[in-house]
């Protein structure tokens, strides 16, 4: 017979209340938000430093180059830099170089891209095989046979020596294949089926769904092409045809005379880099974009 005891049921442990582990919580979130400050202001100090001494005189920064703050505040290098320099026949000249290249690149390596994606050739394997090999290729080792190139082409100390090498380049090439290889070849058959040749899908159809791929290659092409200096070293001699990187290598070597001239170099390279920068901000939610945009959701 069963006996029947009324043994008291064992006490549940005590639930651990939550505003102790809020309180660790947040110190673990402000010590990683204090790391990533640390580390922005790190990055972001050399940039304050070019802006400072930018705005100081020549005898201040040389005197506190590290210092952020100038003593006395003056736009002098500034004004130096658009009387006394070539700057404003430097920016023109990388104006005209940028536009033409980024132009040149968007169009020839998204056509390029499209064709190693969607064509079906012989040796189109081989092909990409070395496109993908001359990115190995340190852009040094390319800067002589350049230069033979470009001076048996007649086309050294020109215009046309600074933009035409550089109208495509492999980065551009595989990028663009690989985003067309992510969009379903289903999107392309109705416009086969209207009678649109290879071109005409390219250019209509799948083009525009290629916008982020494009704008990514627009500011990488932009950013790439307006701090070229290699090639111009090996394709222009001509002062008049010198570019912003050149022009500012030409500074910083010393051809205006003596002198640190702090203000002056560093005013130079913070508004050559000013372009850029805004481009970056005013695309950079597009710079990153998921390989599956443009693709039919079925």
């Amino acid at each position: 017979m069963a006996v029947l005891t009324d043994r008291p049921a064992p006490a549940a442990a005590p639930a651990r209340p939550r505003r102790d582990r809020a309180p660790r919580a947040l110190a673990s979130r402000l010590a990683g938000y204090a790391v990533l400050v640390f580390f922005a202001l790190v990055f972001l100090y050399p940039f304050v430093i070019q802006i400072g001494n930018s705005l100081k005189t020549e005898p201040d920064a040389a005197a506190n180059p590290l210092s952020p703050v100038p003593d006395p505040l003056t736009l002098a290098g500034f004004e130096r830099i658009f009387a006394g320099t070539s700057f404003p026949l430097w920016l023109g000249n990388s104006l005209l170089v940028t536009v033409l290249v980024t132009l040149g690149r968007v169009f020839f390596d998204s056509l390029a891209g499209y064709a190693l994606a969607r064509l079906r050739f012989r040796g189109r394997s081989g092909l990409f095989a070395a496109i993908i090999a001359v990115l190995a290729v340190p852009g040094v080792v390319l800067l002589i046979p350049k230069f033979l190139v470009l001076n048996q082409l007649g086309m050294y100390d020109s215009y046309a020596g600074l933009v035409v090498p550089l109208l495509a380049d492999a980065a551009g090439v595989f990028i663009m294949k690989q985003f067309f290889e992510s969009i379903p070849v289903s999107v392309e058959e109705a416009a086969r089926i209207d009678g649109a040749g290879v071109f005409r899908t390219f250019w209509s159809v799948v083009l525009p769904m290629a916008k982020p791929a494009l704008i990514t290659l627009t500011i990488l092409s932009f950013q790439g092409s307006w701090n070229e200096f290699p090639h111009s070293l090996v394709s222009v001699q001509d002062p008049g045809l010198f570019t912003l990187p050149r022009g500012l290598a030409d500074l910083v070597s010393g051809s205006l005379g003596k002198g640190t001239q702090y203000p002056l170099k560093l005013g130079a390279a913070l508004l050559a880099t000013i372009p850029v920068a805004v481009l970056f901000v005013i695309f950079q939610r597009y710079f990153v974009r998921d390989a599956n945009d443009g693709a039919d959701k079925g």
